[in-house]
């Protein structure tokens, strides 16, 4: 037979192709239950606990959800950055423990039930109250264990057979117990104040409780008349004085502005700013349908004057300045309310307003004139509080659902907003007989950002109602003073001393908050919740010093009570003697059925979690609290001023916020514009790991987006990455101990990779300390499709295809397998179930997961700067190569990158030395390669970064080896046919 007759054997059995099971499709969906089962069937959360003996704590305190409602994309955000933490902290050498928790007391479970018997024709009110707080105990049972399933979908681990709820009779008894300390350290007091209070919800809220929407608003310019000048006036620099007061303004009028004219009837005074310039005006012709009358005089601060005049239709023309008002004049001015003297007012407003200066007046809008009712706005109230008026000021004309009492002349029966929390009937009431008697000057319409129950979604309403209150600047009796001797103090000390801040606003924002509050309203008028448990002296009052029973043997009955039967134990017939009876006389004695406000239950978790589990931090403090940013004003906040209260310094060390959820144009999400991206939905098509990805891959410190654009782009890098994946996997088959090389025996290449290797180990570790889930990921991401598939895995598929058992291939198999387990830990805490099907690919078994795993020490000698320097320059020529031949690919002169030989063209010599202590053909994918530091021609093809190269394309010259397809002169001159040396020899 002729030598050109014989036919080359196929020689792809010969090479060392991949072999892996690991689908490129990962069918998510549908595969990641089957792990979840796992992980329970071999007790991952337990088996850490276990092995993490001597480690050093990390705890991540859950704060609550509120067992009401299937999961949004909020709770998976919150929930998926809360398991990376404690994911990553525990496989970075930490005893990371998360105790998953639930929220169950409060208004929107009771709201719920109300619901249902509304629903079928029932009176909560008729209802005993224990029955009802069972219902209420039933409802949260049924959400916390949908809501269980479904965080748990997500791949969130934790200790989810034994989380902590609030309602527990043992949460409910240390709620119980954490209040008594504020009891018996003096900071609890009952008071009369205004409050944020929900006439939907009839119950006081808290600032937490509170969201702010734009709400249109009736807005009134009403008119005090003045009733009276006092004379002669007392100068303000002494006593000399400083003559009698112009008659001038006996007939005149001052002018407020309000947006509530429902509380006109409430009005006890008005107030003006010393520092600003006022002015009597008189109105000198009037259009039709005006409220003003020619010769009416009106004072008003000169900024607002015109404004006000056009608001009453009034034009310049129509009015003159008739002079300056001073300060010292107002001072001597008395008024009288718009109604007093109305038939059938029965002399409700007949006595004199109250006229003087205060500190909050401006003349930024309305008249430069504060109409106040001090019973419905706290500046009001604070202002004749600090002077001992408030007797004289107060009023309880507002009741509890929002009417007025029925005996109030005119408006008596009305109401400020209806059932459903729309506006009511009251404020036309008022405006309509403000017209009627002649007190109404204009009047119009405002959109303003109002105060909302961000349960009910209904506006809210300031209304005076006796309260208890926690004081904050009230020294806290405790001896607990390393922080501060107040609940103020100790909160502002805390936040600088003790805290970490991630983002580091959040620190501002608390701190501010903090720095101007109030004292935090405890109670709440419901049924479903832990009780203020105390009593009342019978006939005394808040201000005297044994108005509250102080009783530590009365304390801990209670305590052993709500230990055994929980809360209900404070409602059942015969409490208080239960309670009360052998210690003091039980007639002597009032309890307080409020209920705490439900900020305080899950204030108190560090107390139920953190202190008292087993399982807890130990010293009590949490090293992190992570939630979103409206929870500076809700659980950092409550959780703050709780502890500061009972153990006179922050719960926690760190705080870290994320930000909302928005849709993929900016939106804020709503059901009713048809923009929400449900995590069930997401799971159901992409899989719970395209959601996590989704996380790792945004900044959390701002406003987040997410839709299916989005997602698609979260699902391509996702399927980049599990390419990289299977690529090892494959390459990694059959690997062994025996295979393994040391670093100094690996190729220059090789040891590149493990310098990045180094280097990554430190910003990945770095990262994860700080909680940089997105500086990971990219960094991550980037030497996995960068680095890696389109640089190292490129180069080396020829060496570990095609070579036999040589150094440079174990070499390769060795930095893979290092590759490997730096990896999956790495990525482990945020893809947690496909690093899992990737470590069960190597490492099946029944008790093996890559979640008992620790990310593996990386030595530090794997450093190397000046070889990372050197091969920083190969890869940038590389790029003028590659790019050069894929202009010769486009233009289909070759078909593949082995069909050339170019000639580089070098002009820096150090550059030049580089490249030639490499194998730069096999690096660039050639089967040749000339270097030359001779002068570049003009046609070689250059990159405008790379300057210093040029490439000139050459055909290789050659047959084709037929099985590495290089293109070589030797092929076919070997043992084996169509060979090329190196082929030849892997095949012998």
């Amino acid at each position: 037979m002729c030598a050109d007759t014989i036919q080359t054997p196929d020689y792809k059995d010969t090479l060392n192709l991949p072999v892996t099971d690991f689908p490129m499709r990962a069918g998510l969906p549908q595969r990641e239950p089957a792990w979840l089962d796992r992980w329970e069937r071999i007790g991952v959360y337990e088996r850490l606990r276990e092995n993490a003996e001597g480690r050093a704590p990390f705890t991540l305190h859950d704060g609550p959800p509120y067992a009401n409602g299937h999961l949004h994309i909020g709770h998976a955000l919150n929930k998926i950055l809360k398991d990376m933490v404690v994911r990553s902290q525990q496989m970075m050498g930490r005893d990371a423990r998360y105790i998953p928790g639930w929220d169950c007391h409060g208004l929107p479970i009771e709201w719920k039930i109300e619901e249902q018997y509304r629903a079928k024709g029932m009176d909560k009110d008729k209802v005993d109250v224990v029955d009802f707080r069972q219902e209420c105990r039933k409802f949260a049972e049924g959400w916390i264990d949908i809501q269980r399933a479904e965080f748990k979908r997500l791949g969130i681990t934790g200790c989810w057979d034994r989380p902590y709820l609030t309602m527990d009779f043992r949460a409910e008894r240390i709620i119980a117990e954490e209040f008594q300390k504020f009891l018996m350290t003096g900071v609890l007091y009952q008071g009369s104040k205004p409050v944020m209070w929900s006439p939907v919800e009839q119950t006081a809220l808290a600032e937490a409780e509170v969201e702010y929407h734009d709400k249109e608003s009736f807005t009134v310019w009403v008119k005090f008349k003045v009733s009276g000048i006092s004379s002669p006036q007392v100068g303000s620099q002494g006593d000399e004085p400083i003559g009698p007061m112009p008659t001038d303004l006996m007939d005149a009028s001052v002018v407020i502005w309000t947006t509530t004219p429902w509380t006109m009837p409430s009005n006890k005074a008005v107030v003006y700013g010393e520092d600003i310039s006022y002015g009597l005006y008189e109105v000198t012709a009037t259009p039709e349908e005006c409220w003003a009358s020619v010769g009416e005089k009106f004072i008003l601060a000169d900024t607002r004057a015109e404004d006000v005049m056009t608001r009453a239709r009034l034009e310049l023309s129509m009015y003159t300045r008739v002079r300056d008002v001073s300060a010292e004049e107002l001072s001597g001015l008395s008024l009288q309310h718009p109604l007093a003297g109305a038939p059938g007012s029965n002399g409700e407003w007949d006595a004199p307003r109250d006229f003087r200066a205060a500190d909050f007046v401006t003349d930024e809008e309305g008249t430069g004139f504060v109409h106040c009712a001090p019973s419905h706005g706290m500046e009001e109230f604070e202002l004749y509080r600090d002077l001992g008026m408030l007797e004289q000021v107060i009023t309880y004309n507002v009741l509890e659902d929002g009417s007025f009492r029925p005996d109030l002349p005119f408006f008596g029966g009305t109401y400020i907003l209806d059932r459903k929390g729309k506006e009511g009937n009251a404020n036309k009431a008022v405006i309509d007989k403000l017209a009627e008697v002649g007190g109404l000057l204009a009047r119009g319409k405002i959109r303003h950002s109002y105060p909302h129950s961000w349960r009910s979604k209904a506006p809210v309403i300031y209304r005076n109602t006796p309260q208890w209150f926690a004081a904050i600047d009230r020294p806290v009796g405790d001896g607990q003073d390393t922080y501060g001797t107040t609940i103020r103090e100790r909160a502002l000390r805390s936040i600088d001393e003790l805290v970490t801040w991630t983002p580091k606003t959040g620190r501002n924002r608390l701190y501010s908050m903090i720095e101007a509050r109030p004292d935090w309203v405890l109670s709440r008028q419901r049924a479903w919740g832990v009780p203020l448990t105390c009593f009342v002296k019978n006939g005394a009052q808040p201000t005297d010093p044994d108005y509250l029973l102080r009783n530590e043997e009365v304390n801990a009955r209670i305590l052993a009570a709500f230990e055994e039967e929980g809360a209900d134990a404070w409602y059942k017939e015969g409490a208080k003697q239960r309670f009360l009876s052998g210690i003091v006389n039980p007639d002597d004695w009032i309890k307080v059925d409020d209920i705490l406000d439900v900020w305080f239950d899950s204030g108190s978790t560090h107390a139920f979690v953190l202190r008292d589990r087993a399982d807890g931090s130990g010293d009590g403090l949490a090293d992190l609290y992570l939630e979103g940013t409206d929870q500076h004003r809700g659980w950092f906040h409550s959780s703050m001023l709780q502890a500061c209260g009972t153990r006179g310094r922050a719960p926690y060390r760190g705080v870290l916020t994320h930000g909302f959820t928005l849709d993929e144009k900016g939106n804020k999400m709503s059901k009713s514009l048809g923009n929400t991206v449900a995590p069930e939905e997401v799971v159901k098509q992409y899989g719970a790991d395209i959601l996590r990805l989704w996380v790792a891959q945004a900044d959390y410190t701002a406003d987040l987006r997410i839709g299916p654009e989005i997602l698609k782009g979260v699902a391509d890098s996702y399927r980049r990455l599990r390419n990289t994946m299977r690529f090892m996997l494959g390459a990694l088959a059959h690997f062994s101990e025996g295979d393994r090389v040391s670093p100094a025996e690996m190729p220059e290449l090789e040891r590149w990779v493990l310098h990045r290797l180094a280097e990554l180990d430190h910003r990945v570790r770095k990262g994860y300390e700080t909680y940089d889930f997105q500086g990971v990921f990219q960094q991550l991401f980037n030497f996995a499709t960068v680095d890696l598939s389109a640089f190292y895995f490129d180069i080396r598929k020829d060496a570990l295809y095609c070579d036999g058992d040589t150094p440079r291939r174990r070499a390769a198999r060795t930095v893979l397998d290092l590759l490997f387990h730096r990896l999956t830990t790495w990525l482990a805490p945020v893809l947690v179930f496909t690093m899992e099907e990737v470590w069960l690919e190597r490492f099946p078994g029944d008790q093996s997961s890559v979640h008992l795993t620790d990310i593996p020490a990386t030595p530090a000698d794997w450093l190397d700067e000046p070889l990372a320097a050197k091969w920083a320059q190969v890869r940038q020529a590389r790029r003028v190569v590659t790019a050069a031949l894929e202009v010769q690919r486009t233009d289909k002169v070759i078909g593949a990158s082995l069909e050339a030989a170019p000639v580089v063209h070098v002009r820096n010599p150090e550059m030049l030395k580089a490249l030639k202590s490499v194998d730069f053909a096999d690096i660039c994918i050639t089967s040749d390669l000339v270097l030359t530091a001779n002068p570049r021609p003009d046609e070689a093809f250059r990159l405008p970064e790379v300057e210093t190269v040029g490439v000139v394309f050459e055909k290789a010259e050659g047959q084709k080896c037929q099985r590495c397809w290089k293109i070589l002169p030797d092929v076919g001159q070997h043992r084996h046919p169509g060979t090329c040396k190196r082929c030849d020899a892997a095949l012998s």
